[in-house]
């Protein structure tokens, strides 16, 4: 391998880095949107959510990926590749991410909102002031384990052109007909971004810790 395919390696771990970032960024909020709509006692909407993460958890992540570049635009919807890419992660993480804040809002003890509403807080406030904090703090970490999970997930964009890690260090080895060099040097950019993530994790931890949420 010669500095050429290292680059290139390096390439595909900033598309990776890139797209998992953006759907997560998405994602985490809106399963945590999914996860209140279930939690709450809206029959209709806790029905159709229920139903959405039932059939996106069941979805292998490049099936997923294939639906939504080669079938919408039978709808009349076309997307670039980094577009179909973004929305598959996207589908994907905030379907569990929703599992995940849902199991802490079931754990949430109940008697602490009806002392908040024996103070008369508002929905606003007793969501910011009593249950995000510890939800946030029970969620996080089954949140950085579907960090993680997302990240070695990203290969499925390969089969709609996207070069990621695995895909860069697979055309390394078809060129230099060295496979190994490059995966391995592709597990180590793995390694090092899921260390990293696993480091920011302690990091809300020690902060959680220090401001009394554990």
């Amino acid at each position: 391998m010669n500095a050429n395919d290292y680059y290139s390696i390096l390439q595909g771990a900033i598309f990776t880095v890139s797209l998992s970032v953006a759907s997560l960024v998405i994602g985490i909020p809106l399963g945590l949107g999914l996860a209140l709509i279930r939690w709450a006692k809206t029959p209709v909407l806790k029905g159709l959510a229920h139903a959405y993460v039932n059939v996106i958890r069941s979805c292998p992540a490049v099936t997923l990926v294939l639906l939504i570049y080669y079938a919408m635009p039978e709808f009349g919807i076309s997307l670039n590749p980094v577009p179909a890419a973004v929305l598959a992660l996207t589908l994907s993480t905030t379907a569990f991410n929703c599992e995940i804040w849902r199991s802490a809002l079931v754990e949430f003890p109940k008697d602490q909102l009806d002392a908040a509403n024996a103070l008369g807080l508002n929905r606003f406030m007793r969501m910011r002031l009593i249950v995000f904090p510890q939800i946030w703090r029970a969620s996080l970490p089954g949140i950085f384990n579907e960090i993680t999970l997302q990240i070695k997930s990203t290969p499925a964009v390969a089969v709609i052109g996207i070069v990621e890690i695995t895909r860069a260090a697979l055309r390394v080895g078809s060129n230099t007909y060295e496979p190994l060099p490059p995966f391995i040097f592709a597990l180590l950019i793995y390694s090092s971004i899921v260390y990293v993530f696993l480091k920011l994790q302690k990091f809300f931890e020690v902060r959680m810790k220090e401001q009394g949420y554990i």
